[in-house]
């Protein structure tokens, strides 16, 4: 006598029912993987950890600020700040130093690590400066214009060639027919700000985004000619860096509109 077989639809059932609730749930679970948190990675695999950005020493009021914001908004991130003039650094990080993120004053120094394959990608221009002439508050030297730096007996302080701030300076050099005669060349726009404020000097030529930085320290002498000479910043990321999402996810920040609104908050352009 033959066996019923009434018990295989059922198991048969049971079986389509397990695979469509299956089914039903995996898109739900594709959804929360891709929503996006704060700084721009997603929930399921937000930035964190440790990263080292090397910036040009002009940019660190506003990178300070950047870093700061950017830690508040995504937990378990640190951005380790590092400044000091491009060349400077572009040489560290050719020496394989420690870097993950490269912000320069200029395309040059940029230019020389990505000719040497040393960052990710092509860099980013995000922001833009000039110099200015910046003097102690009593202005002991009268100084008004860009010729007057060239007076004999003004003690002025320019940035050496080789660093952005000194590049520009050369150019102004150059397009105005003004030679200047510095009792000294120093390696980074903060070390010639910094002479102005100690009263070493009795005048020197920075970004118009350092005197807004030093306050009441400097008076600012403006000059039309700055035009000529205009620096764009690029950032990218240093192709050894160990964590590129965290790299990528700050240059973004940077690049984006809140890093937009900080930069020109501390007297930057648009490039």
């Amino acid at each position: 006598m033959r066996t019923p077989r009434r018990g295989i639809p059922a198991l048969l059932l049971a079986g389509v029912l397990a695979a469509g609730l299956a089914g039903c749930a995996a898109p739900e679970s594709s959804g929360n993987a891709s929503s996006p948190a704060p700084g721009g990675a997603s929930e399921g695999s937000q930035a964190s950890g440790t990263i080292t950005v090397f910036a040009a020493a002009s940019l660190k009021m506003a990178f300070t600020r950047l870093a700061g914001d950017f830690e508040a908004k995504n937990p378990g991130t640190k951005i380790m700040l590092s400044f000091a003039g491009s060349s400077d650094l572009a040489t560290q990080i050719g020496q394989g130093a420690p870097a993950d993120v490269f912000a320069s004053a200029d395309a040059k120094n940029m230019a020389k690590l990505s000719d040497a394959s040393l960052v990710d990608g092509s860099p980013r221009d995000f922001a833009t400066n000039v110099l200015t002439i910046a003097v102690p508050p009593a202005n002991p030297a009268s100084i008004g214009s860009f010729a007057d730096l060239a007076r004999p007996g003004v003690k002025v302080v320019i940035c050496a060639g080789q660093v952005p701030c000194g590049a520009a300076t050369k150019t102004l050099e150059e397009e105005t027919g003004v030679a200047l005669q510095p009792v000294s060349e120093e390696s980074s726009v903060t070390d010639v700000l910094g002479k102005v404020t100690s009263g070493e000097a009795d005048a020197g030529l920075v970004y118009v985004t350092d005197v807004k930085t030093a306050g009441n320290k400097v008076k600012e002498v403006p000059f039309a000619e700055s035009a000529k000479a205009v620096n764009t910043y690029p950032i990218a990321a240093v192709r050894t860096s160990k964590n590129k999402d965290l790299a990528a996810a700050f240059i973004a920040t940077v690049v984006g509109p809140e890093g937009k609104a900080v930069l020109g908050d501390a007297g930057f352009g648009t490039p």
